[in-house]
């Protein structure tokens, strides 16, 4: 049952349960994901249907299962992901087409994306491709960078006659030659509107017949009541007045969930139709009732019916209503309830108040109309609202001749965020003149509420509409206007500026509205915006023309679980079943940074229901550290903590809620401790460093800069970034009751330090352990170390109990417990002469390492055997340190240390370009590595194809013609700037020992075993592809089941891009000795087919074999400063184009070209999957995503609503893809190479092109020359940059006698 009714009467208790714990817990369907458990990655996409028995329709509308109340579904339909189509049954075209575009790669995210795009075709068969974006903006991807996704449901909305090309060109596995898999539209599903899922006929039936009563549901702690009249609902807001009155649970969920508010009863208006009644008189008149989703659409039938000089109000809300949130929280999320609410970042409020709104209060005293004006909002979260009164409608005024109504809005990203600031603004004319007879300015972002710039419009309103007017607005809108250093959410000057910007913006839309009767100004004011249209990419590769049609190795093969994630079948950690008497764990972190433990109270946990267990270090049996890198880490807290969020202790619960619950109320004492360290700059001043120190030196680094025509020193910081792999931290820990056995399954990189960490916390033998890992929902990086301390904990509590335990880790806990991407500081000193010739660079790296090793000596070790990316320069020297300090430790992370040393790398090449006005390519390309060279640790390679790469990208990126075009934009363009940049990469690829077991039943099946795991970069599928050329078989015979430490013992963890060169290498050893085995049978019957082969050859020889790989000799003499570190070396270029809005500091990726050496690759589609996802996690490393810590050390940005990762409107919007041609590699298996990790480092082509950009807004303002731009260069650091008029018109704010919002990282 995948799409099954709703009747409330069945689900009575389940008060606090969100409709994706009713899915997976109670009706066993786990394709609905927990993402973020707030809505804001659409990993628990549902479709929910409703049938009105008054116009006798179904409405169909996406929604997040994860803030859905249970006791709000009674009479809907819910359609799981299951319930459209499986792999058992029949596909339905949605998973089809995702799954054969290769639009999945971990597929944690696939079921959401699914249900997304199906409820769209349910409403609407034949979409625009604005509105699959649309669609797709709710809905986050961590692995694919989102084009394959968007080419595959592409297809939905292209017409018949040109399908078929279309289709061939978008989908990658059709690009290559000699495909066996798809070849057109005859093998795609066609979608058939009338073989959809019909709505159950009984709820039809209960909603025409059921006689409506009130519903009341109690819990343990909360009352749910569901009123079915506006009398009820006033009746019981008169009782209850301090009870909220939820209609979409999108802002009363999250205080619940992650704030920890109690609300002891609960009112739902939802079923209250006369707060849903929409009437257009003079206006607009809405309930407060209709969702944000049926209020944009009775406005856009408004506006198409009355006269545009009427429509001005209408237009600006529906421009506010396409960026608020998803569509999923649009299609509940109610008007009211975004003005009740009264949040200081509402996108709506501000338009409201400046569109002379109004709405209506009632309560059981009676109605009153109240505008919605500065008096209205009166603090943060409150209204003029009395504690009985609910707001019943909004109404909106039509607009008046000659009045101008327009909002505007910032946010960290365009779409699916808060707004950092937003405006509602609107002027109204003398007839036929341009002077002000009105004037309306409101913020949003800029105060604790809605703000009223009042004497801001005393400046304007009764004078003509043009610069010496605005001049005097601004002064006062500066002066009236303000922030303090302190003020939360920081970005203070950013914040400030853009309300002058705003304004400005709105001045010039206006001169635009006046055309007729006013001269606008001379001079390039703008330009048109960009298209938001992903248009497909262009990628080539090619198989040997010789290369028999079986065999897979080359071809674009679609990903082994590409169906089962699309349709939901595909188990994950979290998704194996409740066991028999299982206990859930939840951990109890630290709220100090450092500070001595005087006690832990676990007493009033231990009385709370359903708590089994509390248990601190005291309680491990074994060793109570791990050793990372060889200096221990303590598992749980002992006597002191060194930052906010280490882990202190666990509770062990029959429920997560009272795990949650009970973790909450373990009182834990400190005694603060002095001399916190929270940046590296600390650290330096009082010598707080992990050991050893690393350091390098080539040539005579002095005598260069005295010889340098130039000598120029500069720095950059470089903020960290969090994994955000769509699963979070999962484990399941099963006793088996018999010789201390333990079964860990856990979504971890490494089983098999899984499997050690939790022998030695319990003091058992690691034969006694065994980790199991299917699949992971992503990792990065982030699923190695603390992952085996979760498991160790978890097999403690399990251990301790005698009973299953599970651990599954909430997004924010996730996020604050596990660490991120190192931050760092650069700081170079660099010699060059005037031709652009780099002679000389000293170059100090500090990474701020956390309150814990981790890996972070390993990670400075690779800073500096990469300093060098493509660029041979003869005298350098350079030292590199993990500095110790009071915040989470940090890890590994996708490129582990490399992304930061380039970066800084690449801005002193910048730099040294900027110095002697030159493009930056040009002092690239003169310094790059021209021959046979030694690096600067003396290991030899040929950088040909380094070369190649560059020259290729530079051709078919058509740089020569678009550097012309940028100038020529930026000339004709005051207030948007382009910018384009091209990038190398030479990045080293290390190789280890694999095994592999390969089993050959008597029915000629195959089973792998293999010490990779998969974690969407394919690995499974490519070894596949290499067992089905080694033994000649198709690869529907090949299986693989799982990783474990069972079958293949003392693994090597799943990184580094090596996953495919040693596991893949194992496979083929063991298949070929099978397949030797064999010859004298073959030989025999050489016209038989295998399956007669391998019965043939009988049941009393081995069919079993291992396999191994032994790797490479690879090492580095830290003493000598010499060694081979590397076994080969992967290489790339990119070039990238971007827009700059430098009034906001938004900008669009115009284009990106990506021309990448990978040899010759063994799955072109999977290893392009890989380049593009690489290309977007490093386009949000360096120009998006920001962690932010308070000055006390506590993390801010803990989920989606606070970090932004890149979304479906941040892809380059022309994205195109090359493989080099003709490279070969003997040092990996098929001559292939590593892709996984390198190309990560090209999304800085986005940075340095935006860099590009901020420079030519800075000449226009009279500034030449190096400048810093941080990374990641956010909008905030892109406009204070371009150094605008309107940002020098803020002052500095006062910081030395005001505590800053957030920590200055790194």
């Amino acid at each position: 049952m995948s799409c099954f009714p709703v009747r409330l009467q069945e689900v009575r208790q389940a008060v606090s349960v969100c409709l994706r714990s009713l899915t997976v817990w109670a009706v066993r369907l786990t394709g609905s994901k927990y993402g973020c458990g707030g809505g804001g990655c659409g990993a628990c996409t549902v479709m929910l249907s409703r049938y009105d028995p008054q116009t006798k329709h179904i409405h169909h509308f996406s929604v997040n299962a994860c803030l859905m109340p249970v006791c709000q579904l009674h009479g809907a339909a819910v359609t799981t992901v299951e319930g459209i189509g499986s792999t058992k049954t029949r596909l339905h075209p949605v998973q089809e087409r995702i799954a054969k575009a290769h639009g999945s790669q971990c597929g944690f995210c696939t079921p959401g994306m699914v249900m997304s795009i199906y409820t769209l075709l349910r409403n609407k068969p034949q979409p625009t491709m604005e509105e699959i974006r649309e669609t797709l903006g709710g809905n986050l991807c961590r692995c694919t960078g989102y084009r394959p996704i968007i080419e595959g449901y592409r297809t939905f909305c292209e017409v018949i006659s040109s399908f078929i090309s279309g289709f061939h060109h978008c989908l990658l596995c059709l690009v290559s030659q000699g495909q066996t898999e798809t070849s057109g539209k005859e093998k795609l599903l066609p979608l058939d509107p009338t073989q959809e899922l019909i709505f159950p006929p009984e709820l039809i039936r209960m909603a025409e017949s059921e006689e409506r009563a009130t519903q009341t549901f109690r819990g343990e702690r909360m009352t749910w009541i569901s009123p079915i009249s506006l009398d009820e609902l006033l009746q019981l807001k008169s009782q209850h007045p301090q009870a909220p009155v939820v209609m979409g649970n999108t802002n009363l969920g999250l205080d619940i969930k992650f704030k920890g508010v109690i609300h002891p009863i609960i009112i739902s208006g939802f079923r209250v139709r006369e707060l849903c009644v929409c009437v257009c008189v003079a206006g607009v008149c809405i309930g407060a009732g209709s969702s944000l989703s049926t209020v944009r659409s009775v406005l856009e039938k408004c506006v198409c019916s009355l006269p545009a000089e009427h429509t001005q109000t209408l237009a600006a809300l529906l421009e506010q209503l396409s960026h608020v949130a998803g569509e999923q929280i649009r299609n509940v999320a109610t008007l009211g309830g975004n003005i009740a609410s009264a949040y200081p970042n509402s996108d709506l409020n501000p338009v409201l108040a400046a569109g002379r709104c109004s709405v209506v209060l009632q309560s059981r005293e009676g109605k009153r109309e109240v505008p919605l004006d500065k008096d209205f909002f009166v603090g943060f979260g409150k209204t003029v609202l009395k504690p009985d009164e609910i707001v019943l409608s909004v109404f909106i005024p039509v607009s008046r001749k000659g009045e101008v109504v327009r909002a505007f809005r910032h946010a960290p990203r365009k779409e699916n965020a808060l707004a950092t600031v937003n405006a509602g603004l609107r002027v109204w004319f003398e007839e036929g003149s341009n002077v002000v007879k009105e004037m309306s300015v409101y913020y949003g972002g800029v105060g604790p509420c809605t703000v009223s710039a009042e004497r801001t419009v005393q400046q304007v309103i009764g004078r003509p509409w043009n610069e010496a007017t605005l001049s005097d607005a601004y002064r006062a809108l500066v002066d009236e206007v303000t922030l303090g250093a302190s003020a939360p959410g920081g970005k203070v000057m950013f914040r400030r500026s853009l309300t002058l910007s705003l304004l400005f913006r709105f001045y010039l839309h206006v001169l635009q509205h006046l055309k007729d009767t006013v001269r606008p100004p001379s001079g390039p004011w703008g330009s048109c915006p960009l298209k938001n249209r992903v248009q497909r990419n262009r990628w080539t590769t090619d198989v040997p023309s010789g290369q028999s049609e079986q065999d897979p190795v080359g071809r674009a093969v679609q990903h082994q679980a590409a169906l089962s994630h699309a349709t939901g079948e595909a188990v994950y950690c979290d998704d194996f079943p409740r066991t028999q008497g299982e206990l859930f764990l939840s951990v109890v972190t630290s709220a100090r940074a450092h500070a001595r433990i005087t006690h832990i109270d676990v007493s009033r946990a231990l009385s709370m229901p359903g708590v089994v267990d509390v248990f601190t270090a005291d309680d491990i049996p074994g060793k109570k550290f791990r050793s990372f890198t060889g200096i221990d880490e303590e598992i749980l807290a002992q006597g002191e903590v060194t930052c906010v969020g280490q882990m202190v202790c666990a509770v062990v619960a029959d429920t997560k809620p009272h795990a949650k619950l009970a973790s909450a109320a373990v009182k834990v004492h400190y005694e603060d401790l002095p001399d916190r360290i929270f940046t590296v700059e600390e650290a330096v001043e009082k010598r707080s460093f992990f050991l050893p120190q690393r350091e390098i030196q080539r040539g005579d680094v002095t005598k260069a800069f005295q010889e340098a025509d130039h000598v120029y020193e500069g720095e950059i910081r470089l903020g960290g970034q969090e994994h955000f792999y769509m699963e979070t931290q999962s484990m399941l820990v099963i006793p088996l009751g018999e010789e201390k056995e333990m079964k860990v399954y856990a979504s971890t990189q490494h089983p098999t330090m899984v499997q050690e960490a939790v022998a030695e916390t319990l003091g058992i033998p690691s034969s006694r352990v065994s980790c199991h890992v299917k699949r992971i929902g992503g990792a990065f990086g982030g699923k190695v170390t603390k992952t085996s301390i979760l498991a160790s904990i978890t097999a403690l509590a399990a251990w301790r109990s005698e009973r299953p335990v599970r651990c599954v880790l909430d997004r924010g806990e996730d996020m604050l417990i596990t660490g991120a991407r190192h931050p760092v500081l650069g700081k170079y000193k660099v010699g060059f002469m005037s031709d652009g010739r780099i002679t000389a660079a000293d170059v100090r790296y500090y990474a701020n390492a956390g309150h814990t090793p981790d890996e972070s000596v390993l990670v400075i070790e690779k800073i500096l055997l990469h300093m060098d990316n493509a660029y041979n320069i003869l005298n350098l020297c350079s030292q590199s340190a993990a500095c110790k300090t009071n915040l989470p430790s940090n890890t590994a992370f996708r490129g582990f240390g490399v992304p930061q040393t380039l970066m800084v790398i690449e801005n002193m090449v910048n730099d040294v370009a900027m110095v002697l006005g030159r493009p930056a390519e040009e002092i690239r390309e003169k310094n790059m590595y021209k021959e046979t060279s030694l690096t600067h640790y003396k290991m030899e390679f040929d950088p040909e194809n380094l070369l190649r790469c560059w020259e290729e990208c530079k051709e078919r990126s058509e740089l020569d013609r678009r550097r012309l075009d940028v100038a020529r934009f930026n000339q004709q363009n005051r207030w948007k700037k382009r910018g384009i940049a091209v990038i190398p990469i030479k990045y080293g690829i290390v190789s280890t020992a694999a095994a592999a077991l390969v089993h050959i039943y008597k029915d000629g099946s195959v089973l792998v075993s293999h010490g990779g795991t998969e974690m969407g970069q394919g690995i499974h599928t490519k070894v596949q592809q290499v067992a089905s050329r080694e033994l000649d078989v198709p690869l529907s015979m090949i299986h693989i089941s799982e990783t474990s430490t069972s079958s293949v013992p003392n693994t090597c963890p799943s990184a580094a891009s090596f996953g495919t060169d040693a596991n893949g290498m194992a496979v083929k050893d063991a298949c070929q000795t099978l397949y030797k085995r064999l010859e004298p049978i073959r030989k025999q019957d050489p016209n038989g087919t295998w399956q007669s082969w391998v019965q043939l050859f009988g049941s009393n020889t081995s069919f079993i074999k291992w396999g191994k790989n032994k790797g490479h000799d690879l090492y580095m003499d830290w003493v000598k400063q010499e060694g081979r570190p590397y076994a080969y070396f992967t290489y790339a270029a990119c070039c990238s184009e971007v827009e700059l809005d430098c009034l906001t500091g938004e900008y669009r990726t115009v284009r990106t070209d990506l021309v990448a050496d990978i040899g010759q690759s063994i799955n072109p589609s999977i290893d392009i999957g890989q380049i593009e996802g690489a290309f977007m996690q490093g386009l949000g490393l360096y120009t998006m995503e920001e962690l932010k810590f308070s000055p006390s050390g506590v993390l801010y940005t803990r989920g989606p609503g606070q970090y932004k990762i890149p979304a479906v409107c941040d892809v380059p919007l022309q994205f195109n893809v090359y493989l080099l041609s003709g490279s070969h590699n003997p040092h990996a298996i098929y001559s292939s190479k590593g892709i996984g990790e390198p190309t990560l480092f090209l999304g800085s082509s986005v940075f340095f092109a935006l860099k590009e950009a901020v420079a030519a807004a800075r000449s226009d303002a009279g500034l030449s020359g190096p400048f810093t731009l941080h990374s990641p260069a956010t909008p905030e650091r892109a406009c204070v940059a371009c150094s605008t008029c309107f940002t020098q018109m803020i002052p500095q704010a006062e910081t030395e006698t005001t505590q800053p919002w957030a920590l200055e990282l790194p």
